[in-house]
């Protein structure tokens, strides 16, 4: 059972993180980029799309705290650990976006973040052979959601390009990773089921 200074620092790490509170290690990589001057559809379409990913980011907080509340190895535990640090690079990225285009993230961020950790536990509690199988799956999934993403960006929003690229590089070498550690293959009725729960994600959260 975790300690009860783990579970109050868990705790209010979550209630950071459905607030839309992140600090990020890196500099953003558009930072230095100008904006662009866009039609109101195309801002709202940005947007959309900017909130969809950073709704994937609170996800992905949530998945990588349970993963590594209830990884069995201690080495695991710490990779676990790693890989939600760098991905708060992104939530804090796509947050200062949705800022810029004059918008705001999902309404719905604590059921995100709920449904999330409860995904992370059970697969988690499967095994870390699974529990690493399941991010490689994941981060596949992301990768081809942000490279449509790519493609259905304004060709003149390089901002909002610039950094869905950088988060398409590092979720695939996240998911190389896991590969690397020992990930073993998701079933297909599984993958079929965590693309169908990404569907509903993604299109509810590019409105609420």
């Amino acid at each position: 059972m975790p300690h009860l200074d783990e579970v109050l620092i868990g705790f209010d790490k979550m209630l950071r993180v459905v607030a839309g509170v992140a600090h990020a290690s890196r500099q953003n990589p558009a930072a230095k980029v100008a904006d662009a001057q866009l039609e109101e559809s195309e801002r709202r379409h940005s947007a959309g799309l900017m909130r969809v990913n950073h709704v994937g980011e609170v996800c992905a907080q949530a998945l990588y705290d349970s993963q590594a509340q209830f990884a069995r190895s201690e080495h695991l535990k710490e990779q676990f650990k790693q890989a939600g640090r760098e991905e708060e690079d992104h939530l804090a990225w796509t947050s200062e976006r949705l800022r810029e285009l004059g918008s705001r993230t999902s309404l719905l961020n604590p059921l995100w973040y709920a449904g999330s950790y409860a995904i992370g536990a059970i697969a988690a509690r499967m095994g870390d052979a699974h529990s690493l199988g399941f991010v490689v799956e994941t981060e596949r999934q992301v990768e081809a959601h942000l490279i449509d993403h790519l493609e259905t960006l304004p060709a003149n929003d390089s901002k909002s390009r610039i950094i869905v690229d950088q988060m398409r590089e590092d979720e695939a070498a996240h998911g190389a990773h896991a590969k690397e550690l020992g990930a073993a293959d998701m079933p297909a009725p599984v993958r079929l089921v965590m693309k169908a729960m990404s569907k509903v994600m993604t299109g509810t959260a590019y409105y609420i």
